[in-house]
């Protein structure tokens, strides 16, 4: 078996040069860098990850803590994060928290009994009892998708910890607009699980975009989902028992959606003769539905990768502030909202 004794000689080069070059602990001139990756391949040489470990105090592995993985979001989330952290050497290690605050903080301790040498969350409603460890044990850690409360384990206000996640305002705001803008008076909300800094932002969008229709505020049509099918199921039957039911229906996210449409079809109602609808979160066979669903986009893959890149830029400079990054959504017009033909299929009007 080729040992790195045996790539230095084949390069040309020190064996703290193939070092250096193979765990990115200092600059290497390009051209001798990749004289040392070409060696690598020729000789088929295989680092020893332990011993380098032990070395550079690294393991070169991230662990993914997120719930729902079988959702199509995060599914893209998890792609851009697995492949960021390949490009990067990185290996990647993956628990599901089920959105219990308890068994958060057990996953993330044993992602870190297993040496990971950070963490990406998307945390629970709850998440005091992770925020207590990750601090405890100085764990460098991303939190992703759903914000910690302000000042969660830090000071003046100001976040402890590196975070990524979408705009969840102004995207949902424009989806009331848009209702707004083609006549609904009585537009309701299946919102998300309470807790989740998500369901608090479309909530506001919720407000926001009402208001600057100049439509009332009305706590009636404002329903919690809870973020699952089933929930949303029963909170959009309870909408449809008012005694003045909306006439577009906004779902806070895909699982949401799902549970909206059964709701409606047990109702013999269709979209959008009965019910407009439009939803937050698109996903691949949304335009195989009937009709196509109006939606707001995440770019989940670009929040995977970000994460990853939080998290790398954290292990360099550990004592730099803390960031919290924004990504923007994009709407994605179709016809469930009740347009006849969107402009074109995947534009952002």
């Amino acid at each position: 078996m080729p040992t790195m004794a045996d790539v230095a000689r084949s390069a040309g080069v020190s064996v703290a040069t193939v070092s250096h070059v193979l765990n990115g602990t200092r600059p290497v001139l390009p051209h001798t860098r990749q004289a040392v990756l070409d060696a690598v391949e020729q000789l088929g040489y295989t680092p020893n990850g332990l011993a380098r470990s032990l070395v550079t105090s690294r393991t070169r592995s991230i662990g993914l803590a997120v719930s729902a993985i079988s959702n199509p979001y995060f599914t893209e989330i998890l792609h851009g994060v697995e492949s960021c952290a390949l490009e990067h050497g990185y290996s990647l290690l993956l628990a599901d928290p089920h959105d219990d605050p308890e068994h958060e903080r057990t996953v993330v301790q044993l992602l870190h009994e297993r040496r990971v040498d950070g963490v990406i969350i998307a945390p629970s409603a709850q998440p005091d009892a992770l925020v207590a460890y990750l601090t405890r044990h100085r764990l460098p850690a991303v939190f992703l998708d759903r914000l910690l409360p302000a000042g969660a384990g830090g000071q003046d206000g100001l976040p402890a910890f590196d975070q990524i996640c979408a705009d969840g305002t102004e995207p949902t705001a424009r989806l009331v607009g848009h209702l707004a803008g083609l006549g609904h008076r009585r537009i309701g909300l299946v919102a998300g699980l309470p807790g989740w800094s998500t369901t608090a932002e479309r909530l506001d969008g919720y407000r926001q975009g009402l208001a600057a229709a100049g439509l009332p505020w009305d706590e009636r049509l404002v329903v919690h989902g809870d973020s699952s099918a089933a929930g949303a199921e029963r909170a959009t039957e309870e909408l449809l028992s008012r005694a003045a039911p909306p006439t577009a229906l906004i779902t806070a996210n895909n699982a949401m959606t799902i549970g909206a449409l059964r709701a409606l079809r047990e109702r013999g109602l269709s979209v959008p003769a009965d019910m407009a609808l439009c939803c937050f979160d698109d996903f691949d066979w949304a335009d195989l539905f009937t009709p196509q669903l109006t939606a707001i986009a995440q770019p989940g893959r670009e929040l995977g990768a970000g994460a990853v890149r939080l998290l790398l830029d954290r292990l360099d400079a550990p004592d730099r502030p803390a960031r919290t990054v924004r990504l923007p959504c994009s709407f994605v017009h179709r016809t469930s909202c009740g347009c006849p033909t969107p402009p074109e299929k995947g534009t952002d009007s």
